[in-house]
């Protein structure tokens, strides 16, 4: 017995399937029925009595249906002026061909999909066939005048018959696709076509309005200058749209890339992209894949994803050989040649490599629910963000290969300074245990003697295997973080030697590598104590100052101050963490360490780390890669 909830998911599939089957039927009986009406149209095409305003408005038709014009939240073509002085001027079948030939030619040129190329003229068409033969059929004496007012009014209600048909015909096919259409979005086209037809009347008005003057012949140079404007400010109006839009985008683009470098050493970095992902580029699903040691991992996915959908070796070694981004505007396409990633919903797909320095180490993966719905400006987005992950995952690469070497040469280190060191002294123990033990019995002071010289040197090895464990234990910045870390020195240090000391933090704290905090700390750490045991001081002010390129960590103190040139001299033969030792871990961070001392007038330690976007790696900052 099958389970009832996979009964349910698929009769739902069956009803979608269903669903889209139906909208595509529509969709080709209205084709059908208005290229019947094109192609009889052809049969009665008379000749232009003035070719030359023919072609003219049909080219301003062209560019009106190209460069749609912004009104309130969306685009609408202002074609129907030029459409209505097509028929006035030149009959039903020249109108119906030019206005379908046209809305067909920018179609193409916008790459629709077939069935959309086939629709869209056609139901253009039909609307303003029907609604000329209703306003033709219904003989109302008024409109039969000849004045103003009564041509106005034909004018109008052609007008709204016009969009009432073209605005039936499309909400037949958003009701019965599979796709959502809630009433939001039928509210906003709907205003949006009203608008338009606002636009379109009052347009209309003007043109019978001059039209009753004696401006003398009306000739081409007058249809020209009479809707010129309303080109002009169309595709002037859209152009500008497009470049705000584009603006949009970039900015999108920027804060993604911003939030994705700020977070890529977190787990969160992930979360970014599947968050601001829609507010770059318009997709219904979308997957990331990242190569990480090796493997290939799904890191981000949103939209209706395949679960079942594994990589395998096959398809693991198209993705590493995949250079540039594929597109498949029909998606069985896809599932055929590079395997299914998303649902039966998504119809074009989008693979985009991440690749930097010829080497893959990453696949984006779009979608969206119409066939050919990606243009070339969408993948060339695609691209551009591509690129940009490809770098910030590379320099998060770039990270953890840096800190598996620093644990290793640290591991390194361990062995050298055991097998040196404790080891040796153990040997050493061991060897004169062995040697009193042989002794004991003939000469027991110089047995007791070497017993007490082994207990003498296990000791010693025992202080520094301790020793070796409390360095070995997590830093007090791992702990508990920078600021608590400096708090909770300053408060032992103020218990200690009652010691007055101002704290003050300015900015918004951001995460930090723990190289960055444990240089910041060591560097806060030996200042306080060169101002207790050296400068006298009375009065210590630190500043911990989280800046919009740097954070800045400053330790200034009234003591009796010193000669930085002899205190290099001395900080050479000082094994502890001195001067020297400062500046040298500032080099690993690429921060900058200023010193400033006079004998008698206090001495002010600055250290400024570069804050470059990327804080928050385990072991280092990001200014070390370059280095």
């Amino acid at each position: 017995m099958s389970h009832p909830n996979r009964r349910s998911v698929v009769k739902q599939k069956m009803t979608l399937q269903n669903r889209e089957k139906l909208s595509k039927l529509y969709m080709t009986a209205v084709s059908i029925v208005g290229w019947l009406v094109i192609l009889t149209s052809l049969f009665t095409l008379e000749k232009p009595r003035d070719i030359f305003v023919f072609i003219l408005l049909t080219v301003f038709l062209a560019v009106c249906e190209y460069y749609p014009m912004p009104v309130w939240k969306g685009f609408s073509s202002i074609v129907f002026p030029f459409v209505y002085v097509l028929y006035i001027l030149f009959g039903l079948s020249n109108t119906i061909v030019v206005f379908a030939l046209a809305v067909l030619a920018v179609n193409i040129a916008q790459r629709r999909p077939l069935r959309t190329i086939s629709f869209n003229p056609a139901q253009f068409v039909l609307s303003f066939l029907l609604a000329e033969r209703i306003v033709y059929y219904m003989q109302i004496p008024f409109l039969q005048q000849t004045t103003i007012t009564s041509n106005i009014a034909e004018y109008f209600l052609l007008l709204f018959l016009f969009y009432f048909f073209n605005n039936i015909f499309v909400d037949i096919v958003l009701l019965v696709r599979p796709q959502p259409y809630p009433f939001s979005v039928w509210k906003q086209k709907t205003l949006m076509e009203l608008n338009s037809a606002t636009i379109s009347l009052v347009y209309g008005s003007l043109l019978f309005f001059l039209g009753s003057q004696n401006r003398g012949e009306i000739d081409v140079a007058a249809y020209f200058f009479f809707f010129s404007p309303l080109v002009g400010l169309s595709l002037l109006s859209s152009v500008i749209v497009r470049l705000k839009n584009e603006k949009k985008r970039l900015d999108a683009l920027f804060s993604i890339t911003s939030e994705l470098n700020r977070l890529l050493p977190t787990k969160e970095w992930a979360a970014v992209l599947k968050d601001s992902i829609n507010d770059f580029i318009k997709v219904e699903a979308s997957v990331l894949w990242v190569k990480e040691d090796g493997m290939w991992k799904r890191r981000m996915e949103a939209g209706p994803i395949s679960k079942d959908h594994t990589p395998s070796a096959e398809l693991l070694y198209i993705y590493e050989n995949m250079k540039k981004p594929s597109i498949y505007n029909d998606r069985r396409k896809a599932d055929k040649q590079i395997g299914r990633c998303f649902t039966s919903e998504i119809k074009a797909v989008v693979y985009s490599p991440l690749v930097i320095e010829n080497e893959t180490v990453g696949m984006f993966v779009l979608g969206r629910s119409r066939v050919k719905s990606f243009e070339e400006n969408d993948i060339s987005s695609i691209a551009t963000l591509s690129n940009q992950l490809a770098a910030v995952i590379k320099t998060r690469m770039l990270f953890n290969e840096k800190e598996k070497r620093i644990l290793l040469e640290e591991r390194n280190r361990i062995a050298r300074d055991i097998h040196d060191g404790v080891a040796q002294t153990m040997a050493g123990a061991v060897m004169k245990l062995e040697t009193s033990q042989r002794k004991f019995t003939k000469h027991p002071d110089e047995a007791i003697k070497l017993v007490g010289d082994s207990v003498s040197k296990l000791r010693s090895c025992l202080k520094e295997v301790r020793e070796s464990i409390y360095a070995l234990r997590p830093y007090p910045t791992e702990r508990v973080g920078l600021i608590t870390a400096i708090t909770k020195r300053i408060e032992s240090i103020k218990n200690e030697f009652q010691q007055e000391i101002q704290f003050e933090i300015r900015g918004e704290e951001v995460q930090l590598s723990s190289m960055v905090e444990k240089v910041l700390f060591d560097t806060c750490n030996e200042s306080l104590q060169n101002c207790i045991k050296h400068a006298e001081a009375t009065k210590i002010d630190i500043l911990l100052s989280y800046q919009t390129e740097h954070i800045l960590l400053k330790i200034k103190d009234n003591g009796k101050g010193f000669s930085l040139f002899q205190a290099m001299i001395k900080a050479q033969d000082q094994p502890h963490f001195g001067i020297l030792q400062m500046n040298d871990a500032s080099d690993k961070v690429n921060a900058t360490l200023q010193i400033d001392s006079k004998e008698g007038v206090g001495t002010e330690v600055t250290i400024t780390v570069p804050k470059m976007g990327l804080e928050g790696g385990y072991i280092d900052d990001q200014a070390t890669v370059s280095g």
